[in-house]
């Protein structure tokens, strides 16, 4: 069977760890051309270099500081440099402190929105003129099931990522014209280094211990256990190919069941 995103460059932002790994690593499996991005050069050059081992396909790497406009630009530049077009990209960066409304300052409130809203303005803005121009191409925001049900303690996260969710929606009507698609996924309980930290917030919070945090959620989930990063990988890399052609403005949760709202 041909893979669905052979030939296709996709620049995948945080792509050294966690989500944005597993969906680089989805994508390169499927034959796409891979332009990784994140702070960390040493685990951007491991992680590249491990990806295409895996895959066989075209993995390269360029720094990427999410909340600097600069570094978005030349970060974008030198991706299509390498590969000649943009054909998606993945919307994606860390989660900001957790934490309660009177535990922030306005230099939080100005960070997070930095680190979650605008660099996702900033990286559609970059990456947009090229697919107007190619006529097409698929963008994925990567959010979290807390702009549908917000989640106690991620204050910041909730209000952002909703902001990047509604952007996608917006944009999704106004680039249809141009055959350019964009789609976000709402990651759930995923077994990640950011749910493992804030999974011990939590113990520590309750003074009780992880694994007993970590079974209350799989009694939450109807699945019953955490997801895999590759879960929600799999699902990317579809939305990111032309079997997804027909999909654009949609919200998918990948959380096992555990949301409760019908929309």
């Amino acid at each position: 069977m041909q893979p669905i995103l052979k030939g296709k460059t996709i620049l995948v932002s945080g792509g050294s760890q966690g989500l944005g790994y597993a969906i680089a690593e989805a994508s390169a499996k499927e034959g796409a051309n891979v332009f990784l991005g994140s702070r960390n050069e040493e685990k951007l050059k491991f992680s590249s270099m491990r990806i295409a081992k895996e895959s066989g396909s075209n993995v390269d790497f360029g720094a990427l500081d999410v909340t600097n406009p600069k570094s978005i630009k030349e970060w974008v530049q030198a991706g299509l440099a390498k590969y000649g077009h943009i054909d998606g990209l993945i919307v994606n960066a860390g989660g900001p402190p957790a934490g309660k409304f009177d535990n922030f300052t306005d230099e939080h409130w100005q960070a997070a929105f930095e680190l979650n809203l605008m660099s996702a303005v900033r990286l559609i803005r970059e990456v947009l003129p090229h697919m107007r121009k190619a006529s097409k191409g698929s963008i994925v925001t990567i959010t979290s099931v807390s702009v549908k049900e917000p989640i106690d303690m991620l204050l910041l996260s909730n209000v952002f990522r909703s902001g990047v969710t509604s952007l996608a929606k917006s944009l999704s009507r106004d680039l249809a014209s141009y055959n350019i698609r964009i789609n976000n996924i709402l990651p759930g309980r995923l077994d990640t280094e950011r749910v493992k930290q804030l999974d011990g917030i939590i113990a520590e919070n309750n003074s009780i211990s992880v694994n007993e945090v970590r079974s209350s959620f799989h009694d939450q989930i109807p699945l019953g256990r955490y997801g895999k990063p590759e879960e929600l990988g799999n699902l990317a890399a579809f939305l990111l190919s032309d079997k997804a052609s027909f999909i654009t403005g949609t919200t998918i949760p990948v959380d096992g069941g555990m949301l409760k709202t019908v929309w």
